[in-house]
């Protein structure tokens, strides 16, 4: 199982993650409602940094041509999309920008989870989230059995450490955020005691 620490802001929350192996490491760059969100230039120095083993993953909320423009040039494997978009639209926009896409499914019932038909040719990876965005909902995690195998799930929404060793059987990666922050600040022990716990149920 992979993880995606996400909702990153600063140097040594960056240098955490990717010193304690996490796979990906999200950054929230255009949904300004978030606490986590950061400005370009923030962006752009986080980018800087060493990525090592890890892939950067831009977090983009219903963005615009420009924006897609704008943040293709930041030094990004991922672009992660929330929003309504064709199978055809994700296309282009992987082709004209050159990032592998995590396409976000946000999920309140379990019909929602079917969405992933539209992106599966597309997409590099399925993002199946809470409805909830910048807040941390559950829901019904079990939902995600119907899809197969050959499509790289992801896993987001309200996830903590002690729910990982039954998210292993349903998921390729979790994606987590407040679990790791104490007042909605990153907290650094939490991120490394939750990469340790990670590595333990993979060996």
């Amino acid at each position: 199982m992979q993880v995606k620490v996400c909702g990153l802001k600063t140097t040594e929350e960056v240098k955490t993650c990717v010193s304690n192996h996490s796979n990906y490491c999200g950054f929230i760059l255009n949904y300004k409602k978030s606490h986590r969100f950061i400005n370009y230039q923030t962006a752009e120095k986080l980018m800087q940094i060493n990525k090592q083993t890890s892939f950067y993953v831009g977090v983009l909320v219903n963005p615009s041509e420009e924006e897609f423009k704008k943040f293709s040039n930041l030094d990004l494997d991922y672009f992660q999309i929330y929003g309504n978009y064709s199978e055809k639209q994700i296309n282009e926009i992987k082709i004209n920008y050159k990032k592998k896409i995590i396409m976000s499914l946000q999920i309140k019932q379990e019909q929602d989870i079917l969405k992933y038909k539209i992106y599966e040719k597309v997409a590099d990876i399925i993002l199946f989230d809470s409805s909830g965005l910048h807040q941390s909902l559950s829901w019904n995690y079990n939902w995600i059995k119907q899809v197969p195998s050959s499509i790289t799930k992801m896993l987001a929404g309200n996830i903590n450490i002690d729910m990982l060793e039954n998210l292993k059987k349903i998921t390729d990666i979790v994606d987590v955020s407040g679990a790791l922050e104490t007042d909605k600040v990153k907290d650094l022990n939490k991120i490394k005691n939750f990469l340790k716990k990670i590595k333990q149920i993979n060996d």
